[in-house]
């Protein structure tokens, strides 16, 4: 073969290397929303639920991502549990694990939750998905006993897997009307809003430390 044709040869493949190594850097950095009604966006409209406006603020911010809403309403942390494998696709990156507020309405023994919350961790430890965990407070009419063991599941679990933790993910929404739907559990429009706004410094954080992120 010839200087020339083996000179073009080269540099065909090294071009073909190129191009993939190009391909494989422009691919977004997965999220996936995995939750309940409040990751799902209950009673909104089309872009107005939690995941896609945290796509939106985190694109305006110079991050290429893309955030799938994996939210569920009704959830519990069993029902998570039992679907998070089909869930959760291949090739997650970061997971916003919101599981928690249907198991304290409806009374669910904090073991409960605690024990199924454990187990999503720890499968999604065992796929090295890195976590963001989004915790839940219990209502005070439920009893100091409850209040205080529902609410210590979170911290505990985040630190056992040492995953970032944004200690409530209706900071600053919760009994707040103009914020809520009418049945004042679920944000609305401008609840999704200040939602974003307050989790995003955590979810950059937990993109930068996630294998992949920047």
């Amino acid at each position: 073969m010839s200087f020339k044709r083996r000179f073009a040869a080269g540099l065909i493949v090294f071009l073909a290397i190129c191009g993939a190594i190009s391909s494989a850097r422009a691919e977004p950095f997965k999220i996936v929303g995995f939750g309940d009604s409040l990751m799902a966006g209950f009673g909104l409209g089309p872009g107005q639920g939690f995941t896609d406006k945290l796509q939106a603020a985190l694109r305006a911010r110079g991050h290429d991502v893309t955030v799938a809403d994996a939210g569920v309403s009704g959830d519990t942390s069993s029902g998570g549990l039992a679907r998070l494998d089909w869930s959760v696709p291949d090739g997650t990156q970061l997971v916003i694990l919101e599981l928690g507020a249907n198991d304290m309405l409806r009374g669910v023994s904090p073991d409960i939750t605690r024990k199924n919350l454990d187990a999503m961790l720890g499968k999604l430890k065992e796929r090295k998905i890195a976590v963001l965990l989004a915790g839940m407070r219990a209502a005070p009419n439920l009893g100091a006993d409850y209040q205080n063991a529902f609410d210590a599941i979170f911290p505990d679990l985040a630190g056992k897997y040492a995953v970032p933790l944004y200690p409530f993910f209706l900071e600053g929404v919760a009994g707040q009307p103009t914020l809520q739907l009418e049945d004042g559990l679920h944000p609305n429009a401008g609840g999704v809003d200040l939602m974003v706004e307050r989790i995003l410094p955590t979810v950059e954080k937990a993109i930068a430390t996630a294998p992949g992120g920047s």
